[in-house]
């Protein structure tokens, strides 16, 4: 095995009075996001959608892996497929597949099985782990894919915050029509399913409130 060249890293160098205010500045503007399901289906040009993704992929993965496929889908039938799709296996867990506790814990947020935002979102993003990477037909273990992946969708979501879109992170299990649908190869898993746009003319969020640092941070100093 070939041994990896290094180049020097470049550092931002704030003084540390600007890193408090950049840190501060970050969190304000990150707190302000929402997961929406009311989407306006104003387009959303292709370059921008690229960017997300490949700010996406700068996450850091286990031995630099790269263990994901993100597919972005704006053809309308393919998107109705998906609603279909979704929303068969989304009545069925409505009705019988989740538990009373899950869907007493849903019940304020006033969600059902019906997916509009499928088809009226100008883009899916459909997020995909690789369990394993196929070179010349020989299997190539990848590590720490779930953590992997899973950063490189909080990056995700940050960048979709940072254009000022919004997302929704959905999660229809089973998930597997997903893979059929896109016809993706069976060392790829669906990871998450997310709806990017504009937020549609009077749009609500529930009244949420956050952890506060004393309920998500313990320090020790």
């Amino acid at each position: 095995m070939n041994q990896q060249d290094f180049i020097p890293f470049e550092s931002s160098n704030y003084t540390e009075q600007e890193s408090r205010e950049r840190s501060r500045q970050f969190y304000e503007f990150m707190n302000k996001r929402r997961t929406l399901r009311d989407f306006s289906d104003k387009e959303v040009p292709k370059e921008v959608i690229e960017n997300l993704i490949m700010t996406a992929s700068t996450a850091p993965s286990g031995a630099h892996k790269q263990p994901w496929t993100f597919c972005a889908v704006s053809d309308p039938a393919v998107k109705s497929e998906i609603r279909k799709a979704a929303e068969e296996e989304e009545y069925t867990n409505y009705h019988g597949r989740m538990s009373d506790d899950w869907l007493r814990d849903l019940a304020p947020l006033g969600t059902d099985w019906h997916k509009p935002f499928l088809e009226i979102a100008p883009w899916l993003i459909v997020v995909f782990k690789k369990a394993y990477d196929l070179e010349d037909g020989e299997q190539r273990k990848n590590y720490y894919v779930n953590e992997s992946v899973g950063l490189a969708t909080g990056m995700l979501l940050a960048a979709i915050h940072n254009a000022g879109l919004v997302a929704l992170t959905h999660t229809p299990s089973p998930m597997n029509f997903l893979q059929k649908i896109l016809k993706r190869p069976d060392n790829e898993r669906p990871f998450l399913l997310i709806p990017v746009g504009y937020p549609a003319a009077g749009a609500q969020v529930p009244d949420l409130k956050r952890k506060t640092a004393g309920q998500v941070i313990v320090y020790f100093e």
